[in-house]
């Protein structure tokens, strides 16, 4: 890829959201995971100084070939920091777990709860590798989350993320929401602890397609209702998430850079 159209900021898209640019370049990656979920899609967007080169990921694939448990997590991760690529916004598609927080209100949560069993979650499985996770997103991405929203976002929260596919029993969704826990989604772990093991500026805005099944009296939970909410906004979302990315600022004045300091890595990152 030429010098001038390296990738620095991504747009991981996430149930629903499967482009962000109209004219693209398509970049085939190989990684040492397998294949991310489909091609990156280089485009370039209006910012001050001029025009910012900005890498696509589509998380579940062009056509949603990837279940949430089945994501090639660490090659999509690898592969964007392979093309440059150092701060990642990723948004996805949730269920809110306080009747407070309905369908087509924006999250940009602060903590993560991992309910996941299956999952690989690291790179490093030699040596003694721990990576700080305490605050698991990026404080500058949250600050241009919050700051881009259409229509506002709530600031902070907890995002429990489960397995899948299946969605949470009633009795599963009245524990996460009786323990203060804010959304409910399947696919922000590993993705956040990997970026953070790539030493990556990472933060999601999430988008509540629905309440989750135990937070009212009422139906359960559709995939088709998901899909439908989602696509509702998208349309809001696409071109906030164009507009944030040309905002975020080139300076990396966070711990996130620094996250690999003083460790000794079995592997040579790209």
């Amino acid at each position: 890829m030429d010098a001038e159209r390296i990738p620095e900021v991504a747009v991981i898209g996430g149930t629903g959201f499967y482009s962000l640019f109209d004219d693209v370049t398509e970049v085939e990656v190989d990684t040492p995971y397998g294949p991310p979920s489909a091609p990156v899609t280089v485009g370039t967007v209006a910012a001050d100084g001029g025009p910012r080169t900005v890498a696509f990921l589509p998380r579940h694939g062009k056509h949603h070939a990837f279940p949430a448990h089945r994501v090639p997590y660490r090659a999509n991760l690898w592969a964007l920091r392979s093309l440059g690529v150092r701060q990642i916004l990723a948004p996805c598609a949730v269920g809110g777990l306080q009747p407070e927080l309905g369908p087509g209100t924006l999250v940009v949560p602060d903590q993560l709860v991992d309910r996941t069993t299956k999952r690989i979650q690291t790179y490093y499985d030699d040596g003694a590798v721990h990576v700080a996770f305490a605050d698991p997103y990026c404080p500058r991405l949250r600050d241009t989350l919050l700051a881009g929203a259409p229509g506002g976002a709530v600031d902070g929260g907890t995002l429990v993320v489960i397995d899948g596919p299946r969605f949470s029993t009633r009795a599963e969704s009245r524990w996460y929401s009786g323990n203060g826990w804010s959304v409910i989604g399947m696919t922000g772990h590993p993705e956040a602890i990997l970026a953070r093991e790539l030493a990556l500026c990472y933060a999601t805005v999430c988008l509540v397609t629905d309440l989750d099944a135990g937070v009212e009296a009422g139906d359960e939970v559709s995939h088709a209702e998901v899909i439908r909410v989602f696509a509702e906004h998208l349309d809001r979302l696409r071109p906030a998430l164009r507009d944030m990315a040309a905002t975020v600022p080139a300076d990396r004045d966070c711990g996130c850079s620094h996250a690999l300091d003083g460790l000794d890595l079995p592997i040579t990152l790209p």
